[in-house]
């Protein structure tokens, strides 16, 4: 009983009512006009439109801010959310650049807004910033993620089309994909495995990406639809030679991008 106390004391959260910002006729039932940018830009020029502030136990004050347009990818597709910064456009008189940048340290998405989070506020909410993702940590979740959809494709060719992603984990410093199969996979198909995935490496494949294009289309193109998902009339679609995948994440250019991948543990 002790334990369960404790943990839901961890487990509480404050979350306070959205101000408006930018649009005074907006609020927090009204879906905002928010394009994301991030497949062609890592940065852009943003207005915040939205805030909230949310106290947790666990992780303390929290500050949710929506833009009106954003470069940072949220969590989504087991892909982790973006990190980067907010720096004012122009500084304020007498600023200083450094105490005036905001650090967002995970994206979110909550209905259609997508939420940045930060640890501080502007003291200018009114102002333009530059929103920047962390490129470094975007380049290295997107080598892991196409990872996932060579991997995908080589489990289907090596142990069978029964095969189906079940779920998955993509970050900057490691992939994990789940996975649906009928015994222990042996050490000699996780061998062969690795080598396909690192021959369509080698092999230097294009990014083909079809946005925006009818579900039935990509279908018929080929694309693999994960059990569960739920798809809208039209899709994104990612082609990498034979991979293809019904996805929103962000992905390399050319596979020739991701070096090498090797699978280090296989557990059911």
């Amino acid at each position: 009983q002790k334990q369960k106390l404790r943990s839901r004391a961890a487990s509480e959260v404050t979350t306070e009512d959205w101000s408006i910002i930018e649009n005074p006729k907006l609020n927090h039932h009204q879906e905002a006009a928010q394009p994301f940018v991030g497949y062609d830009k890592t940065q852009t020029e943003v207005k915040i439109t939205q805030i909230r502030k949310v106290d947790s136990k666990k992780d303390g004050i929290l500050y949710q801010i929506v833009l009106n347009t954003t470069p940072f990818y949220p969590e989504g597709g087991g892909q982790v959310g973006d990190k980067g910064t907010l720096k004012p456009l122009k500084l304020s008189e007498g600023g200083d650049l450094q105490t005036e940048i905001i650090e967002i340290i995970d994206t979110k998405k909550e209905n259609n807004l997508i939420i940045h989070f930060a640890k501080s506020l502007p003291k200018d909410l009114n102002q333009t910033f530059i929103a920047q993702v962390n490129t470094d940590l975007r380049t290295s979740t997107s080598k892991n993620h196409t990872a996932t959809h060579l991997m995908h494709l080589a489990l289907r060719n090596i142990l069978g089309t029964h095969v189906e992603q079940k779920g998955s984990l993509v970050n900057p410093n490691y992939l994990r994909f789940d996975f649906s199969h009928f015994s222990k996979v042996t050490e000699e198909e996780l061998r062969q495995v690795e080598a396909s995935v690192n021959n369509q490496i080698n092999a230097q494949l294009q990014l083909q990406e079809y946005r925006n294009i009818p579900i039935k289309e990509a279908l018929e193109k080929g694309a693999m639809a994960l059990f569960g998902e739920k798809y809208g009339d039209n899709v994104r679609m990612i082609q990498f030679g034979n991979s293809r995948e019904l996805c929103g994440g962000i992905h390399v250019k050319n596979t020739a991008d991701i070096w090498h991948f090797k699978i280090i543990s296989e557990s059911a």
